[in-house]
């Protein structure tokens, strides 16, 4: 039986996707969530929360005075989390349309992403939205874009099909094998892909450029001092020479 627990118990802070910290710890504690969008905020194989915002999101909240819990949530959930309150932080896209209403968020632009639209080296330059007219798309389960996009997606003019799949490697691999006609996607986590499967780059056209800021729930004790707080410390740590810039 002490072995059946001490299994048990190893188990599960293997598979636990969230770092506390610790209990005695004074400051007041904040609730980070993300969801996995690596290299940016992914669960390692040892369940522990890592990438470059966090690891920012973590260094400004503690620098504010703050000590942070990360946890990984599904996107939707992560939304509903920071609509009630139980996520107080979220290291992510302003604007999108769930969060209208339940949300602030910092005037420190953190960095930003691109969304590109990628094809092979066979197709043309597509023009966009007529081009994609009966076409497949591939794109990464979980994600949600932006409402421009979501319209282009759904059109039901364009009858374009859907095809979702849960990694970036395995969303080049379909597009590669002509399981799709193009790829909507992210362009660090595609160059990191692309890279990891020794491919050639691919042609794309840009779609948006979207800022990444820590977006803070209005149900959050003292909402607005926390958002103020870290706008307060990303501007001391820069004037200190410090690098807080994301790749």
């Amino acid at each position: 039986m002490p072995r059946f627990l001490c299994l048990m118990l190893a188990a599960v802070f293997y598979c636990s996707t969230s770092v506390a910290a610790p209990a005695n710890d004074p400051r007041p504690l904040v609730q980070v969530g993300y969801y996995e969008f690596p290299p940016y905020s992914y669960t390692d194989s040892r369940g522990r929360p890592k990438g470059a915002i966090l690891q920012l999101s973590q260094r400004l909240l503690e620098h504010a005075g703050y000590r942070a819990e990360l946890r990984s949530y599904p996107s939707a959930r992560l939304y509903n989390a920071l609509q009630d309150g139980s996520v107080h932080v979220w290291p992510g896209a302003p604007g999108k349309v769930e969060l209208r209403g339940h949300t602030l968020e910092t005037h420190t632009k953190l960095g930003e992403i691109v969304l590109n639209l990628y094809f092979r080296r066979d197709t043309l330059i597509p023009r966009l939205p007529e081009d994609l007219k009966g076409r497949g798309v591939i794109m990464i389960s979980g994600y949600t874009y932006w409402q421009p996009v979501n319209e282009m997606l759904n059109d039901p003019q364009l009858d374009i099909e859907q095809h979702r799949t849960g990694t970036h490697t395995a969303a080049l691999e379909m597009l590669k094998h002509r399981r799709g006609d193009f790829l909507l996607d992210y362009q660090t986590p595609v160059e990191q892909a692309r890279r990891r499967l020794g491919m050639v780059e691919l042609p794309y056209v840009e779609l948006l450029r979207i800022p990444l800021k820590l977006i803070v729930s209005n149900k959050t004790p003292g909402a607005e001092a926390l958002r103020d707080a870290l706008d307060r410390a990303y501007a001391e740590l820069q004037a200190t020479g410090e690098d807080l810039r994301l790749p």
